[in-house]
């Protein structure tokens, strides 16, 4: 009679899940020490193994750094013990892996070499596996050794830019299509003559054929074949250099019409410390900086106060979408093109990156795109995660007290743009913190499009979207988040099939408008996307907006400063999340002591909301002692909370903001102007034309 087996615990299998790998890792170790006499395609596929390998170790360290001893179905012995030791054996194979795979990364960056070069080669690679294997027997002294072999190889790797102006000849590191007029195409192992070295990163560059465009300079390494700067002779052009079409594959050549390419080139020519992670197996190869991000840095032309203000009629002597209904006594309603209501329910498959970076946030930065350009504000929407499952990202969790609006997965998207081809532009990030460097950065994770109109302009049905995630950026094609994912499923159907359900995908849902819905966010301005939590607050508002600028002026042509706290501040309100928070707080607290005649009364309303502003976020928007606002500072975020809690506990307690206004203890900034006068005619001058 066989006895009854015993259950394996999660340390159980992460232990024996580490002894998998360490046996793994000695036979990659074994067969790298014949690197030097392998071709080209061999000493890839040992690179790719050792990334895979490395990213399947950090995954493991992931697990086991989140597992917990009330997480096993039996007692263990020297439970923290063992996993403190199993914890340092899986450090050092990272370590071990990030170190060869520099190593074969430098290797691969050249074709094949004369005879006296691969005898050089092959010492070098033999030499840096002893030294790996060495590291095995001496912990502590392999963590100086390796910290400073990667900084040497960062000097190397910089020093093969070829930022030298006597160097001309270079050779491509992988396949560029161009996406822009201007733009080279090229295949990897393909010989360019450099004309121009652009301060930029986007060098001048001919190709055999003659055709000339910018190619990304980190796309390309010094051509070492004949001597650094020599040009090789007709034969050897001929046969190393493949010439492609610039347009093949399909790609469809733009033109620079837009706005923001600045920020996009930006995005693609600043991988340096990209190029780092990727090659040391942090990040997949489908990770790039943020486009998104890039352009909310770029000013205040993609963000929500941009659109808050009236667009002035061409002839600037109107508001265009600021309309007075005379007979309701408040601002016309007006329908748009594209007004409807989205959620964010999840994201799934989504790659986690190494120990060597620490997240900092995740998110899901959407906006308005039509292929081209970006049509409307950039809105954000923080993730989170469970350590149980990194690669899940939920929204809208459930909290005590209000929803946060940074959390919130309900979005209202307007815009009256006829473009037929206008979609919502998802995507994925994460803003880091390199752990050797300090450095700070946010990648994307992945993008994905969602058109809104068919190809005969009907809108697309109200109903749930599963959108697979793309790599690269919004400019680019056919790139795979992770391609190693597609690499495995190559081997049959079935395992396609297995791997297109792991591959990364965002989960949306467009819901159907009611009347009472479709009301609201026809009061809205033509173009804004943001969060259903704070939208009452945009309505009080818009309402405010109008009474200025339409009902209470002397007459149209009047361009006077106006006297009025709110509209001078609540669009700074809206690069503040938390202090949207409070104003939420402060409002419902204050609404639900009102009467069903008071909350039907609009007047009253707005005049309450007034009353409510000006005790609660107006003084804090003044405050010296409130910590700056800074996005994904865990620190600072905190401290802003707290301030925030109390001044508003503060405010309860005695009935109001004026004692803490005069209080000794309360620091302001010194009086302008601009905190009570809004100057409308400024503001439209700003925002006018927008496209």
């Amino acid at each position: 009679m066989t006895g009854r087996r015993s259950r394996t615990g999660p340390l159980q299998n992460a232990l024996r899940r580490g002894r998998e790998l360490r046996e793994q890792v000695s036979a990659l170790l074994q067969q790298s020490k014949n690197a030097g006499t392998m071709d080209l395609d061999k000493k890839k596929n040992l690179s790719r193994r050792c990334l895979e390998l490395k990213k399947s170790v950090d995954e493991n360290a992931f697990t086991l750094q989140n597992l917990k001893k009330s997480d096993e179905p039996a007692p263990v012995g020297n439970y923290h013990q063992r996993k403190e030791e199993e914890e340092k054996q899986l450090l050092k194979l990272s370590q071990q892996l990030e170190k060869l795979a520099s190593i074969l990364s430098r290797e691969n960056v050249m074709k094949d070499s004369t005879v006296d070069e691969k005898s050089k080669t092959s010492p070098k690679i033999k030499q840096e596996n002893e030294d790996i294997e060495d590291d095995e027997e001496c912990d502590e002294e392999s963590t100086e050794d390796e910290e400073e072999e990667e900084e040497e190889d960062d000097d190397d790797d910089e020093s093969k830019l070829g930022d030298d102006s006597t160097i001309r000849h270079f050779t491509t590191l992988g396949d560029f299509t161009a996406q822009q007029e201007g733009d080279l195409t090229f295949k990897a192992s393909e010989l360019l003559l450099i004309i121009d070295k652009k301060p930029d990163g986007w060098w001048l560059a001919k190709n055999s054929k003659g055709k000339s465009g910018l190619v990304p300079k980190t796309y390309l390494t010094v051509y070492e074949k004949e001597g650094v700067g020599q040009r090789p002779s007709d034969e050897e052009t001929e046969e190393d250099i493949e010439v492609t079409d610039e347009t093949a594959g399909g790609a469809e050549i733009l033109k620079r019409t837009d706005s923001h390419w600045s920020a996009v080139k930006k995005a693609i020519t600043e991988n340096n410390t990209l190029d780092a992670l990727t090659t040391m197996g942090a990040v997949p190869a489908g990770f790039r900086p943020s486009t998104l991000s890039q352009l909310l840095e770029e000013g205040v032309h993609f963000r929500a106060r941009y659109f808050l203000q009236p667009d002035l009629t061409p002839s600037k002597l109107a508001f265009q979408d600021l309309v007075w209904n005379s007979e309701k006594g408040t601002i016309q309603s007006r329908s748009t093109r594209i007004s409807l209501i989205l959620t964010l329910w999840n994201c799934k498959a989504i790659p986690f990156p190494g120990l060597s970076i620490q997240v900092l946030s995740r998110h899901v930065r959407l906006c308005l795109f039509d292929g081209n350009r970006v049509l409307s504000n950039i809105h954000t929407v923080r993730a989170t995660w469970q350590p149980k499952n990194p690669k899940t990202w939920t929204f809208s969790p459930r909290v005590t007290g209000i929803l946060p609006c940074l959390l919130d997965g309900d979005c209202f998207v307007r815009s009256n743009s006829p473009s037929p081809d206008i979609g919502i532009l998802f995507e994925l990030g994460i803003t880091y913190i390199r752990n050797s460097t300090g450095e700070r950065g946010e990648l994307s994770c992945g993008w994905a499009f969602l058109k809104l109109f068919d190809s005969s302009g009907i809108p697309v049905p109200s109903k749930t979207y599963e959108l697979l995630l793309n790599g690269g950026t919004p400019y680019e094609k056919g790139v795979e988040v992770d391609p190693s994912i597609s690499r495995k499923a190559s081997i049959g159907v079935f395992h396609q099939m297995i791997a297109l359900r792991k591959q990364p995908q965002l989960l949306v849902k467009l819901r159907s408008l009611n009347t009472r819905s479709k009301d609201i966010l026809n009061l809205l301005p033509e173009v804004l996307v943001g969060s259903m939590c704070y939208i009452h607050l945009l309505l009080f508002y818009r309402q405010i907006l109008g009474d200025a600028l339409l009902k209470d002026r002397l007459n149209m042509q009047n361009a006077d400063l106006i006297s009025n706290p709110i509209l001078s501040t609540f669009p700074k309100l809206m690069e503040q999340p938390d202090l949207m928070d409070a104003l939420r707080s402060a409002w419902a607290e204050k609404e639900s002591t009102l009467k069903r005649s008071e909350k039907r009364d609009r007047e009253f309303l707005k005049s309450v909301f007034t009353l409510v502003y000006h005790d609660s976020v107006f003084p804090l928007l003044q405050s010296l002692l409130l910590p700056e606002y800074r996005w994904a500072e865990e620190e600072s975020e905190g401290t802003r909370w707290r301030m925030i809690a109390d001044f508003l506990k503060q405010n309860r307690e005695r009935d109001g903001a004026l004692s803490s206004l005069l209080s000794s203890e309360s620091l302001y900034k010194a009086f302008d102007i601009t905190e009570v006068a809004y100057d409308f005619l400024g503001e439209a001058q700003k925002s006018s034309p927008r496209f």
